[in-house]
């Protein structure tokens, strides 16, 4: 009896993680659509993407942004401006995409070294921020080799100053946002699921 009431806890748990990483992808799509036109356009994605990982943790945050990019690949309109295809993956602005995957696996890795460490609620938005930077690198990389740019004689810098430099202040205030939100999301759930009350952590004091 108890065997089969663990098999039936865990076959829950599995079909609850999957219709986690599937709903946070589709809430990545949804703040993809919410876009302000421009080379490199400005979303609501690189959110969805930092709170897909604090809220699913590095493993299954990452599972959930492949999964995205996946979907995209297929065709479906999932990317900003209602696009989608492979087309959108190789062109220009497709570095960037993928550097959400850089993302979330500098997180994974990061929070998988910290796991019982009284670090990791520092270390958790140090490595968003370093996984933001990576993707910015990537992108840039990606755009450069896309366009010709590297030809140019200020490629770089026009690059940066058209992909990064506008990003930089928005990027941040969405990074700070996402891991406010998904934190104490996070807590909510933690506290329904265990019936505890709310455990502020080493952090500091729940948010009201």
């Amino acid at each position: 009896m108890t065997s089969a009431s663990s098999k039936n806890g865990a076959a829950r748990k599995r079909l609850l993680r999957l219709l986690l990483i599937s709903l946070m992808a589709a809430v990545t799509a949804v703040c993809a659509w919410i876009t302000i036109p421009s080379p490199v356009p400005f979303t609501l994605q690189t959110f969805a993407v930092f709170l897909t990982l604090v809220l699913l943790g590095g493993k299954d945050g990452t599972l959930s942004v492949a999964l995205y990019l996946a979907i995209g690949a297929t065709g479906l309109p999932v990317f900003s401006g209602f696009k989608g295809g492979v087309g959108v993956l190789a062109g220009p602005t497709g570095g960037y995409l993928f550097g959400f995957l850089v993302i979330g696996f500098l997180y994974w890795l990061a929070t998988a070294l910290y796991k019982q460490d009284k670090k990791r609620h520092a270390v958790e938005p140090v490595a968003l921020t370093c996984g933001m930077l990576l993707c910015y690198v990537f992108g840039t990389v990606w755009f450069l080799t896309a366009t010709g740019g590297w030809k140019a004689g200020n490629g770089i810098g026009s690059a940066l100053m058209l992909c990064v430099v506008p990003f930089l202040l928005p990027d941040g205030i969405k990074l700070f946002l996402a891991y406010l939100i998904g934190k104490r999301v996070s807590r909510i759930l933690d506290r329904q699921n265990t019936g505890k009350p709310d455990d502020p952590g080493p952090s500091g004091p729940a948010l009201p």
